[in-house]
């Protein structure tokens, strides 16, 4: 079973006002809440004109301009060549019409810099090259950042791609990450890449469902908080130590709350030199590595949440994570 640790006072609360007590709960709200509502915030291409796109120039052309814009994705955008990159830059929202918003064979490549993003409500799907499981001969990723900073990824179904479906490396900060479904997938949502401990991400009300690995692993964070995420029905390969789920490494400090685990190998573990602490998830058929030690930090120190039970985590998730009809652009 898992092991449980308390987590001490930190001596520096960063933000007591906006910790002060957590806000009635909306799973559809179109409000960037955890690490992504810090420092200024998160609000994407919100100011800036409202464009309806269902090809690839057009979206490539919007997502990569230098004035802000609200990108609303209708139907499915097939991206040509195989695996390439569309370019998002600064100051962008792009969002999915009803449940119809998908990406193909693409990426959205966030690059140095790049500050004030909002992704939400699409499918980004099958970058997958036959008999690269490993992802060895490519980096199709669905969603990939590297060093940016305000960035939240929300309501998305990420299925089947050629690497990664998140890679957050480099210097990346202010990341929220939340009612994602991550699938079908090898390696599904990797942090890290840097020897600098600076990024500060939330992850909360994700379904990582059939995937192997990386549900995430975080290398290097200054801050993981993960809460009320959904890990289900692993990918059993055999394979002794690359198939895990939740990973502190390098000098991470993480907090895990109210997560549910259910037939994982490892489903949270830690390196010597990170702290994690685990409260009052549920592990449901679940071998190998339940890690806990360290105090790691108080996220509440940071900002309000709310926490839904473990109990409920399934449901919850299975019900309101991946794109939603009701979410609107």
């Amino acid at each position: 079973m898992a092991a449980l640790a308390v987590v001490v006072g930190l001596t520096t609360v960063h933000d007591p006002a906006r910790a002060a007590a957590a806000p009635a709960h909306d799973r559809l709200s179109g409000t960037a809440h955890g690490f992504a509502s810090l420092a200024g915030g998160t609000t994407g291409g919100a100011g800036g004109k409202v464009v309806t796109v269902s090809d690839q120039a057009s979206l490539a052309k919007y997502a990569g301009a230098d004035e802000p814009y609200v990108i609303r994705v209708k139907g499915t955008v097939a991206v040509k060549p195989f695996g390439s990159d569309i370019v998002v830059a600064s100051d962008k929202t792009i969002v999915g019409v009803g449940t119809s918003g998908e990406i193909v064979h693409g990426e959205l490549h966030l690059n140095p810099g790049t500050s004030n993003v909002i992704i939400r409500n699409l499918t980004i799907r099958d970058s997958y090259v036959d008999g690269d499981w490993d992802g060895k001969t490519q980096d199709f990723d669905a969603i990939q950042m590297d060093s940016v900073d305000h960035v939240w990824i929300d309501h998305n179904r990420l299925t089947r791609m050629g690497d990664g479906l998140i890679d957050l490396r480099k210097d990346s900060e202010y990341v929220t990450v939340s009612y994602n479904r991550l699938e079908n997938h090898n390696k599904a949502f990797g942090i890290g890449w840097t020897d600098q401990v600076k990024t500060q991400v939330t992850i909360d009300h994700n379904w990582f469902g059939g995937t192997k690995q990386r549900n995430p692993s975080a290398d290097n964070c200054a801050y993981a908080h993960l809460y009320n995420n959904y890990v289900s029905a692993q990918v059993a390969d055999g394979d002794p130590v690359w198939t895990y789920g939740n990973w502190a490494r390098g000098k991470t400090k993480m907090v895990i709350e109210n997560s549910f685990y259910e037939d994982v190998q490892h489903p949270y573990q830690a390196d010597a030199t990170a702290e994690l602490v685990q409260r009052g998830s549920i592990v449901r058929n679940t071998t190998g590595r339940h890690d806990a030690w360290g105090a790691a930090f108080e996220p509440r120190d940071f900002y309000a949440y709310h926490l839904d039970p473990a109990a409920a985590v399934p449901r919850l998730v299975k019900k309101f994570s991946g794109p939603q009809k009701a979410i609107a652009p």
